[in-house]
């Protein structure tokens, strides 16, 4: 799905467990090629690629890696990323080293996702720029310790990462069961109420119209 001139959704609907599962990464164009944010699980990458193809895309456009946080559905399939793009990676410094294998990932148990590197770690207000205008980083943090959002203040756009969710359509709060510190979580969805949003993309539960209005009610219904 296009949300926007230059900017892709990516469903990426997997079977597992004998249930089907959709991850919603997005796509960014810039002059030199597509920003991915975010990957999907291990062993998956054919089906992300398959998502861009839809699109007219492959993973010989992606040009940057951009994650929102280090959980294994997110960051997964980074590794193999990695090596059929060349592109470098993005992630909050808090979240890096969760990544790259310096730390295993806090919601694991027994097994991880290949470690990956991050090429440049990221701190709060960072930008990119993009054929759909400026990116900002929003630092979204609960769900994980660096758990990021961006903005897209031109489209009105918000790339919410897990610090929101959706369902039938519908804007909702983050998942308490996936997050690790549901006060922090809850704070930061009233820090992305405060910013000009019209339309969203969860990562789980895709896109919605719904922008900074439905974000205050989800901020202030705790």
């Amino acid at each position: 799905m296009e949300l926007t001139d230059h900017v892709y959704s990516l469903p990426v609907t997997l079977e597992l467990d004998g249930a089907e599962r959709t991850f919603t990464p997005t796509a960014v164009e810039t002059e030199t090629g597509l920003i991915l944010f975010d990957t999907t699980l291990p062993g998956h990458a054919d089906a992300l690629e398959e998502a861009l193809a839809e699109h007219g895309f492959g993973f010989d456009d992606v040009r940057f890696v951009v994650l929102t946080h280090h959980d294994g559905d997110h960051a997964g399939a980074l590794a193999t990323i990695q090596e059929r793009t060349g592109a470098p990676t993005f992630a909050h410094w808090a979240e890096a080293p969760y990544v790259d294998g310096r730390e295993f990932p806090e919601k694991s148990d027994a097994e991880r996702y290949p470690p990956a590197r991050v090429d440049v770690e990221l701190i709060d207000g960072v930008g990119f720029s993009t054929l759909a205008g400026p990116i900002e980083l929003v630092e979204t943090f609960g769900h994980t310790r660096g758990h990021s959002s961006f903005h897209l203040p031109e489209e009105q756009l918000l790339i919410a990462g897990d610090a929101l969710t959706a369902a039938d359509g519908e804007l909702q709060g983050p998942a308490a069961q996936h997050t690790l510190e549901m006060d922090q979580a809850m704070e930061s969805v009233a820090l992305l109420g405060e910013l000009d949003v019209s339309h969203t993309v969860c990562f789980h539960g895709g896109h919605v119209d719904a922008g900074s209005e439905r974000i205050r009610e989800i901020a202030n219904s705790e």
